[in-house]
C-alpha cells in the first residue's frame, strides 16, 4: 500500500496553481484547470482529479495540448452548434461550449452542441451541473481518442476507449440528479489510482494482454496492455459504441482506430442535448412529479448491507463536504509523479512540495 497524504484544500489549490502556470496558462485558465481537477478529488473521483497532470504535461510536451486555446464555432444554427476545442484544456473549452448551449437553450428552448477536438474533459457530471445550474436538463455523449483501453462485448482486446455518458436534471429546491459514469466497468483513471495505491481492482473488471480475466490494475497501465471490459456486458458495449457514434462521429468527425497510439494526448467529442423544462411543459408539474418519483424511490426499504437508497450526483456532494472540511487524500505515488511532471513543465518541484505543507 502506498503511502497516503491529507492536503488541506488551500494549500492544495496554491500546489496546483504552481504546477498550472507551468503550462505558459493565463491566469483564468490555471484557475480553471486547478479548480476543475481539484473538484474532481473533492467529489472522489480522484480518477479525473490532479493525478492527470503528469499525463497532460506529456501531452503539451509533445505537441498536443494547446494552452490558453478557446472554442472556435465552426456552425452556428440557432439551436444547433457545431465547436471546436482547437486541442485546448478541456476545463476551459468544456466550460465555453457548455455556454454557449446554455445561452441558446435559454433563448430557443433547446440547443444541440457538437464538439470536437477537445481536449481532456475531465469529469463530464461538471458541465451537466453547469447545465443544471442554468436551469436546463442536459444529455452528453462523449468518445475517447487516446490509446484504446476498453474491449467491445466478446472482444478480447481494446477497441474503444471509456466513451463516458452523463445526464442532469435540475430540480428547485433540490440538488440537482446528475448522472456520469464511463461505460468500462471502471473509469481507466481508477486503475492508475489502484496500481499507485498498490491495490488490485475488483474482479471482473479487466482482461490482460491475452484477454483472461486479472486484477492486476498494470495491464491498462504499463505495457503489455490488457482491456478494461465494459459495465453490462452487451448493454455497456452498446452504449459505448454510441458515444463513439454521436460524440466521435457525428461530433467530432473523428473515432478512435488506433489501438497502439504512443501519443498521451486525449482528445474528447460531446455531443450534448440542452433542454429547457419550460419549453416542453409547464415546470412546476415537471418538478413536482420528479420529486415525488424520487422521494418514492428513497422510500424503499434498505437492504442489508447499503446505508440508504441514493440518488444520483449524492455520493458526490457527502465526498465534497467530507473532503473539504478534511482535506484531499492523494497517494504517494501520485504524488511524486505530479512533482516529476512540474519539473518538465519548468517549475520547482520542491517549492510545490512546500506549498502543499508536505515539506
Amino acid at each position: 500500500m502506498s503511502l497516503m497524504h491529507t492536503i488541506a484544500l488551500p494549500r492544495l489549490h496554491d500546489a496546483m496553481r504552481q504546477v498550472v502556470r507551468g503550462f505558459g496558462s493565463h491566469d483564468d485558465e490555471v484557475e480553471a484547470v486547478a479548480g476543475n481537477l481539484i473538484e474532481a478529488n473533492l467529489t472522489g473521483h480522484d480518477s479525473h482529479g490532479i493525478g492527470m497532470l503528469p499525463r497532460y504535461a506529456d501531452a503539451f510536451l509533445e505537441g498536443s495540448l494547446t494552452p490558453n486555446a478557446t472554442v472556435r464555432t465552426l456552425l452556428d444554427g440557432g439551436a444547433l452548434l457545431r465547436l471546436d476545442g482547437q486541442a485546448g484544456f478541456g476545463q476551459v473549452i468544456g466550460r465555453e461550449a457548455m455556454a454557449l448551449g446554455i445561452e441558446r437553450a435559454k433563448a430557443h428552448g433547446s440547443c444541440l452542441v457538437a464538439l470536437g477536438n477537445s481536449h481532456h474533459l475531465g469529469r463530464i457530471g461538471a458541465w451537466a451541473e453547469q447545465a443544471a445550474a442554468a436551469g436546463l436538463v442536459s444529455l452528453h455523449f462523449v468518445n475517447v481518442i487516446s490509446r484504446a483501453i476498453v474491449a467491445p462485448h466478446g472482444g478480447g482486446d481494446a477497441r474503444f476507449g471509456t466513451n463516458p455518458f452523463c445526464a442532469g436534471v435540475p430540480l428547485a429546491g433540490r440538488p440537482p440528479v446528475i448522472l456520469d459514469f464511463a461505460t468500462s466497468m471502471i473509469a481507466q483513471g481508477k486503475t492508475r489510482v489502484a496500481m499507485n495505491k498498490g491495490e488490485l481492482v475488483p474482479a471482473d473488471c479487466l482482461i490482460d494482454d491475452h484477454g483472461r480475466p486479472t486484477r492486476e490494475p498494470r495491464y491498462t497501465v504499463v505495457p503489455p496492455f490488457g482491456a478494461l471490459l465494459t459495465f453490462g456486458g452487451h448493454k455497456g458495449s452498446g452504449l459505448a459504441m454510441m458515444c463513439e457514434l454521436l460524440g466521435g462521429a457525428l461530433a467530432a468527425g473523428m473515432t478512435q482506430r488506433d489501438g497502439a497510439s504512443s501519443k498521451r494526448r486525449v482528445l474528447n467529442g460531446m455531443f450534448s442535448v440542452l433542454l429547457d423544462p419550460s419549453a416542453l411543459t409547464e415546470r412546476s408539474a415537471f418538478e413536482q412529479e420528479a420529486m415525488a418519483f424520487l422521494d418514492w424511490a428513497r422510500a424503499s426499504p434498505v437492504r442489508e448491507g447499503f446505508d440508504a437508497v441514493q440518488i444520483a450526483g449524492e455520493p458526490e456532494r457527502a465526498s465534497r463536504a467530507r473532503r473539504t472540511a478534511e482535506g484531499v487524500p492523494v497517494d504517494e505515488t501520485t504524488w511524486r509523479e505530479i512533482l516529476a511532471a512540474a519539473g518538465r513543465l519548468g517549475v520547482d518541484p520542491a517549492q510545490v512540495n512546500t506549498t502543499a505543507g508536505l515539506s
